[in-house]
């Protein structure tokens, strides 16, 4: 944006401490000389004959009370700008962040020594700025990378089949159309589940009261065929938690949640438990028991747990497993059911637009143990 120059702020400091010094000398002086005058007789012998008279004095004194205005004037300026530059020095370091920031440079910080003030804290704020700015942009190029290379492998396999047909008339055409279904439906399912991450990347969406109860049962009974030819045994227990979102939204993220529970399982016998619930400001437990009113007060926070059986995890593969198209060594699938690599991606893109929080853990026996915190509602 451009401005008209003005004057800079260590001059406008500088200004106003020599403006406030010479206001101060001068209050000083008028107070002296008041008081000073009021003891003088105005006559030519002066006070008992030997002190000098009215006149005198001030004869005497205006000269030496203009030199040392004069002085308090220069020494004001002169003490103003060292003291004003000192002063602003933080400013400037975090003025040439800010120019290097915009320039593109986000892996700058300023990292300001000395003890706690304002400009500290300002600095402080501005380098935890940088710090999710730099991330965010690093995910964001990332998350492109890999969505061209996943939408890129389902095109070229498209263009390799039809490439064989062209060369092979002889080949069996429906198996050639039956695979190039498997890639479409692929592929279809891979633009639906990033245009869900980017809607709850924007926030935009109505919100309106929501139970998290009633979204788990849906899922359940949903994935309910899945977990039963997997042989895993799905529960679903808790009371009521509602909230304040997009049921569409929270309904995928639940969704998610328990089809990445089931697919991620042991081959038979697993099991996956789905709980809901509430935080109260004041006990801090989840309640238990189906027979509760479940109703969510003003402050609580609504609480929906996944867990399921599976192969362990190692503790620095957890973290990654919420990174789009991220998917741990152990957990890849070959199945009809490999999905993505969006699933948690989009967990956390829900979460997110809802102002709550998620965590993950591996647990010792194998397999994830996932707990949504959203803001509860009345």
């Amino acid at each position: 944006m451009t401005r008209r120059r003005g004057l800079s702020a260590r001059l406008k400091l500088t200004l106003s401490y020599a403006g406030f010094l010479a206001v101060a000398g001068a209050l000083l002086l008028a107070v002296v000389w008041g008081y000073l005058l009021r003891y003088v007789p105005d006559n030519p012998q002066g006070l008992l004959g030997v002190s000098p008279n009215r006149w005198l004095l001030v004869r005497t004194f205006f000269p030496a009370a203009g030199v040392a205005m004069a002085c308090l004037l220069v020494f004001g300026l002169v003490g103003g700008w060292l003291l004003a530059g000192r002063m602003l020095a933080p400013l400037h370091r975090i003025r040439d962040a800010a120019r290097r920031a915009g320039d593109g440079s986000l892996s700058h910080r300023i990292r300001m020594k000395g003890r706690q003030d304002e400009f500290r804290e300002l600095s402080d704020a501005f380098d935890s700025m940088l710090g999710r700015l730099e991330s965010h942009v690093d995910e964001q190029r990332r998350f492109a990378a890999n969505a061209s290379h996943e939408l890129r492998t389902p095109l070229a396999v498209s263009r390799a089949l039809l490439d064989v047909a062209r060369e092979d008339p002889t080949h069996d055409h429906e198996e050639l159309v039956e695979r190039l279904r498997t890639v479409n439906t692929r592929a279809i399912a891979l633009t639906e589940a990033l245009l869900v991450l980017s809607r709850g990347d924007s926030g935009t969406f109505t919100r309106e009261s929501v139970d998290l109860s009633l979204l788990a049962e849906e899922a359940a009974e949903t994935l309910l065929p899945l977990a039963e030819r997997r042989r895993i045994t799905l529960d679903v227990t808790g009371t009521a938690a509602r909230t304040s979102g997009s049921a569409e939204l929270l309904l995928r993220m639940v969704t998610n949640l328990v089809q990445n529970a089931v697919v991620h399982n042991v081959p038979a016998g697993g099991t996956v438990t789905v709980h809901t619930g509430t935080e109260g400001a004041g006990t801090g437990r989840v309640g238990t028991g189906r027979g509760g009113t479940g109703e969510v007060g003003t402050g609580a926070t609504s609480v929906l747990r996944v867990e399921n059986t599976g192969p362990p995890l190692a503790p620095e593969v957890v973290p990654t497993l919420t990174e789009p198209f991220q998917r741990g060594a152990t957990r890849v699938r070959t199945d009809e059911h490999a999905g993505v690599g969006l699933g948690l991606a989009i967990v956390r893109s829900v979460v997110r637009a809802h102002d709550g929080s998620l965590d993950l853990v591996a647990r010792p026996a194998g397999g994830l143990l996932v707990t949504v915190r959203l803001p509860g509602a009345p």
